[in-house]
């Protein structure tokens, strides 16, 4: 067998996120799926680069299988494209080396989040609205603050599986166009729920019901209590991820 890298996107709004369920939607059940079908009934177990919660979506996921191609890459994405969703699109297929793992190998992934503040019917399913005046400017300066190697537990969602919640956060910005604001974060590794939390909190920045110091104490509190309530699911994109070796 041979290990291929597949890059996908999809709408998570149909989907309980990417990690397979037992009774519910996701991503890597209906790809698997379509695998088992595709590969003539035979289980295709695929890794992904990571997990996304219900509702948030990926312009840009990887994720890796060990396959036997009876067909070109390119006729596989084909037929598998026609199998899957319309929710769901295989962007390329790519032999790679088979140490080369989706979750482990990934050196930075990159998040982010929409907000809109006029009414838009076609940006309901993806962005934020808040109609609220935010001040922009509060919030980048918060967001400066996130810079760095920092325990980030007070955005983590409280009893996950890690070892510690220590990430690396190398670029935290705000674009600001007439009616939306962007917010993109790019990190080594990011906590459960990290993302929201941090937008919610900077959206109470922006609202001016905290200020630059209460966001620095929520951060050295390591409190989930601390923060905001998370930002809702459907402004959130996995946006980029970066291998040593690029996939694609």
């Amino acid at each position: 067998m041979n290990r291929y890298f597949f890059e996908i996107s999809y709408d998570g709004k149909d989907f309980f996120g990417w990690q397979s369920q037992p009774t519910e939607p996701t991503v890597q059940d209906t790809i698997e799926n379509a695998l088992y079908k595709l590969c003539s009934l035979t289980q295709v177990p695929i890794v992904g680069c990571g997990r996304t919660d219900t509702g948030v979506h990926a312009k840009k996921y990887f994720f890796h299988a060990n396959l036997i191609l009876k067909m070109s890459p390119r006729d596989f994405m084909y037929k598998l494209n026609a199998m899957l969703p319309k929710s769901i699109a295989v962007n390329n297929i790519q032999e790679v080396d088979p140490k080369l793992h989706a979750r482990f190998n990934a050196e930075l992934r990159t998040y982010r989040y929409f907000i809109h503040s006029k009414k838009d019917p076609f940006k309901k399913s993806f962005s934020w609205m808040i109609s609220q005046s935010l001040d922009t400017s509060k919030m980048q300066e918060a967001a400066n603050l996130l810079i760095g190697n920092k325990d980030f537990e007070a955005f983590s969602k409280k009893h996950t599986d890690v070892k510690n919640h220590m990430c690396t956060v190398s670029k935290a910005s705000l674009s600001v166009f007439e009616n939306e604001i962007v917010f993109e974060i790019s990190a080594n590794r990011f906590l459960r729920n990290m993302v929201r939390a941090i937008v919610g909190t900077l959206v109470e920045v922006g609202l001016n019901k905290l200020s630059l110091e209460d966001f620095k104490k929520i951060i050295a509190s390591k409190d989930r209590q601390k923060a905001a309530a998370s930002a809702p699911a459907n402004g959130l994109y996995l946006w980029d991820v970066v291998y040593p070796i690029t996939p694609s």
